[in-house]
């Protein structure tokens, strides 16, 4: 059997990972011009397909059968091909979408609700949005009565749900609205999973406003995806357990810590023990800037390297699976912050002071190492999800490292 995932521009999909979870079969990246839509879909080797941008609604008209849901919601984004040629169109995105609200704990009934988008994902939104019991729907589009540029009429919305490609990867900097502009908001969802946690999320995060991404909609509608392409039912257990195995396996792993403290042993260790690649950024920093880090300081300054380093980690933050070695000063820039926490769970690796060393390092020469600790702890604070002593061999730090990882991971499941 072959099935695959169908849109314009796919990039960074992973959809054919989502699905090795749900069943025994082919499953491929299906990346389709608009004008050459309707010969794929005629002549195409394929006997099922997820649809995604810009197709769902346009596949509506070109399948011969729809399941209730995708007629109501008037977007497919799941097709099946009958042994007679003939296209059977349903929607999973609706049920991807009540799992997601379900698992996020934040409450829709009598609401008012602000979905971002007015394409075919949206569509679904608010299909779900209506069924819960939402008090008040509104879809913002560019160009629609209701747009980005009268807001201010929506400011007492209460949950907000982003169905837009803005602040997806590669261009995860950019958000739609600016949650500040809506103090009554109480939850925001955010149908982008890559990265995995958008621009909108962050500030929601700063703001304390519950808040969720995508990757769990998409496990979910996968799960469902799967049962129509295979015709048997596949345990909803299924998408819990996809949606926390591949999380992890995409989220860094990112050590912070004193000059010193054992990064990039500890991080070596650590890429080792789960088999994926080691990121140490005062080497990278170094293929950048064509020198040793401590002579790049020498000639030019700490803040000359901060803004280098800085623009390494903007583009470095943006991928994901690795384990990452940060540079001891990264912590006193904040906005390296976003960078790495959207793809990234940081842990603090710390160690006693008496056992950093000195020598070679400029910019603890400068005053006394007790001075950095003391200004620099309450950053690495901040910036922490977790903090790991380094006190044994590398391989029981990394070890432990993983398991305090593992115990904040239940924590935000």
């Amino acid at each position: 059997m072959r099935f695959g995932l169908l849109g314009e521009k796919l990039g960074h999909s992973y959809s054919p990972e989502l699905h090795a979870f749900f069943g025994d079969y082919e499953y491929e990246l299906f990346e389709v011009a608009p004008d050459q839509l309707g010969d794929f879909i005629r002549n195409g080797d394929f006997q099922g397909l997820n649809i995604t941008i810009p197709y769902k609604t346009t596949m509506l008209a070109l399948c011969d059968d729809l399941t209730e849901a995708a007629a109501a919601i008037g977007s497919v984004n799941t097709v099946v091909r009958h042994p007679d040629g003939s296209l059977f169109g349903d929607n999973t995105d609706a049920a991807g979408f009540e799992g997601l609200v379900w698992k996020s704990r934040i409450s829709i009934r009598g609401r008012k609700c602000l979905v971002l988008g007015s394409g075919g994902a949206s569509l679904s939104v608010q299909y779900v949005l209506h069924k819960l019991g939402a008090g008040e729907i509104v879809v913002i589009s560019r160009s629609g009565p209701d747009n980005y540029e009268n807001l201010a009429k929506h400011a007492d919305a209460e949950v907000i749900v982003n169905t837009t490609p803005v602040g997806m990867y590669p261009n995860t900097a950019a958000a739609p609205v600016d949650l500040r502009r809506f103090p009554r908001c109480q939850g925001v969802l955010d149908l982008i999973y890559n990265p995995a946690r958008t621009a909108l999320m962050q500030q929601a995060e700063a703001l304390k406003i519950p808040n969720m991404g995508g990757l769990f909609m998409l496990a979910e509608q996968a799960r469902c995806a799967a049962s129509v392409f295979t015709g048997k039912a596949v345990p909803a257990i299924k998408a819990e357990e996809a949606w926390k195995t591949l999380g992890s396996r995409k989220e860094n792993r990112i050590l912070i810590g004193m000059p010193g403290c054992g990064k990039s042993t500890v991080g070596k260790a650590l890429a080792d023990l789960l088999d994926r690649p080691f990121v140490d950024c005062d080497r990278e920093m170094e293929k950048v800037i064509g020198m040793s880090v401590a002579d790049y300081i020498t000639r030019y300054g700490e803040e000359a390297f901060r803004a280098e380093e800085t623009a390494m980690l903007t583009q470095l933050g943006k991928t994901s699976g690795l384990v990452i070695a940060t540079g001891g000063g990264c912590v006193t820039r904040p906005e390296n912050y976003p960078r790495l926490h959207q793809n990234g769970t940081m842990i603090f690796l710390e160690r006693e002071l008496s056992k950093l060393p000195k020598k070679g390092r400029p910019l603890s020469l400068r005053g006394s190492l007790q001075d950095m600790y003391t200004i620099r702890l309450p950053m690495y604070r901040r910036f922490a999800d977790v903090t790991v002593p380094n006190d044994g061999a590398p391989e029981k730090v990394a070890k432990a490292v993983e398991e305090a990882y593992e115990r904040i991971s239940d924590q935000r499941a």
